[in-house]
């Protein structure tokens, strides 16, 4: 049964300072995925930024929560709202799944449960969602859920040698009540 934060492959938590191991092998995961390349980090900072995140207090409506699975509480990512704009009801969110666990519905789920918390808890109007074009996993995923594209930021960041298109998609609180009823994804 689907709970508030349990839905039937997911559960959302708290992160915990034994993650560390997991976070770090997303990060490299993320690495060879297409995206912007960051600098390697040593797994002491893996370890301080897992700590931190356990015990740090929530910012507003600003958190990140761990994704794991329902059947075997195994860690598969992380789900994270962000630039929230409390006054205009927007916010924005991101998730990552590791390479391993992706294409298995843990995304869409974890994303649903953070987006019927926010809608229906939070009431907030608005949820925007920031994809590299290339990205058409992302894309079609985003899709899924129901939201919209609103707009492209044309070669807006560069990475890999070149610019980067950024589409820019939109959901609605009342968009994603008629698509997702309580009981169900």
């Amino acid at each position: 049964m689907a709970t508030s934060w349990t839905g039937e492959r997911v559960r959302l938590r708290a992160i915990e300072p034994d993650d560390w191991a997991a976070f770090a092998r997303f990060a490299a995961d993320d690495g060879r995925r297409g995206g912007p390349l960051d600098l390697p980090r040593s797994a002491e900072s893996y370890r301080a930024w897992a700590k931190q995140q356990a015990v740090a207090e929530r910012d507003g409506d600003r958190f990140r929560l761990a994704v794991e699975t329902t059947a075997g509480e195994e860690l598969v990512g992380t789900v994270a709202s962000h630039r929230t704009g409390r006054h205009s009801g927007w916010f924005e969110f991101d998730v990552t799944i590791g390479a391993e666990h992706r294409r298995r519905g843990y995304a869409a789920e974890a994303l649903t449960l953070l987006l019927r918390f926010m809608f229906a808890e939070r009431r907030y109007h608005k949820c925007l969602a920031v994809v590299f074009a290339h990205n058409e996993a992302s894309l079609a995923l985003i899709r899924r859920l129901g939201f919209t594209e609103e707009g492209r930021l044309r070669e807006h960041v560069f990475f890999a040698g070149r610019y980067h298109d950024l589409v820019m998609m939109g959901l609605l609180a009342d968009e994603f009540d008629r698509r997702h009823t309580a009981g169900g994804p």
